[in-house]
């Protein structure tokens, strides 16, 4: 059985949400305060984080920043505050998704489960083998990009890049529909697997990411180029 904490200082929400999750089999621990929050996050043994953002004793974008640092979680902000700063401010310090109160139990619970899923594909590839090559592996070569798909790896100039599961999931998506342009709220769609709610802030913040960690001049990429007005584009 997967394990969540959820870190919410508004006890009928979090009672709410835990009775949501218990019905899919997820067992659910509540904290309502963010100091004791984070502590308990950072002793480890849960599979994801639910997080508010107004918290007594530590705010979420320090809980957020904090855990991400140490522990590789999904960590998904739910909150009131609704404004695009504090969506990128969050996708900024490393949360996988941002779902606004008031809010469907039903989909956060289908968001959550989405998360854990690709979260153990990525773990499934830190524990295959750590050679890169490997013999029926099928990779993406554009010039000195290589993405091996079925090990989750990146390479630029013979050197891996690390990427967390999402940012992978992102350029191969990409890289497997090249010269093709999709927009912001096709990739959220395409790739977070649920439709499109106004929360593709993230679209932007995890393509920043991307090009920040393989490009030359990620002000000028060679790679993932920005169509204005329509989105993004692969480039061979």
């Amino acid at each position: 059985m997967k394990r969540i904490l959820i870190i919410e200082d508004d006890p009928y929400i979090a009672e709410l949400q835990k009775d949501y999750f218990g019905l899919h089999d997820i067992e659910a621990e509540i904290c309502h305060d963010g100091g004791e929050g984070l502590a308990r996050a950072l002793e480890g043994g849960f599979d994801l984080l639910i997080l508010d953002l107004q918290l007594p004793g530590a705010s979420g974008f320090d809980i957020c920043k904090q855990v991400r640092e140490k522990l590789d979680i999904p960590v998904l902000i739910v909150s009131a505050k609704n404004e695009e700063v504090d969506k990128i401010r969050g996708f900024g310090l490393g949360a996988d998704d941002f779902v606004t109160k008031p809010f469907s139990p039903s989909e956060l619970v289908a968001r959550a489960k989405a998360h854990l899923a690709r979260y153990e594909r990525f773990a499934a590839r830190d524990r295959g083998p750590k050679t890169r090559e490997e013999p029926n592996a099928d990779v993406i070569q554009v010039r000195e990009l290589a993405i091996h798909k079925a090990a989750y790896r990146v390479f630029v100039h013979e050197r891996e890049v690390a990427l967390t599961a999402k940012e992978f999931e992102v350029l191969l998506f990409l890289a497997e529909h090249p010269n093709r342009v999709f927009s912001k709220e096709e990739l959220f769609e395409r790739i977070w697997g649920l439709e499109s709610s106004g929360e593709i802030a993230t679209v932007t913040v995890h393509i920043s990411r991307i090009r920040e960690k393989i490009e030359a001049d990620p002000s000028n990429p060679q790679f993932i180029g920005t169509v204005w007005g329509a989105g993004y584009r692969f480039t061979v």
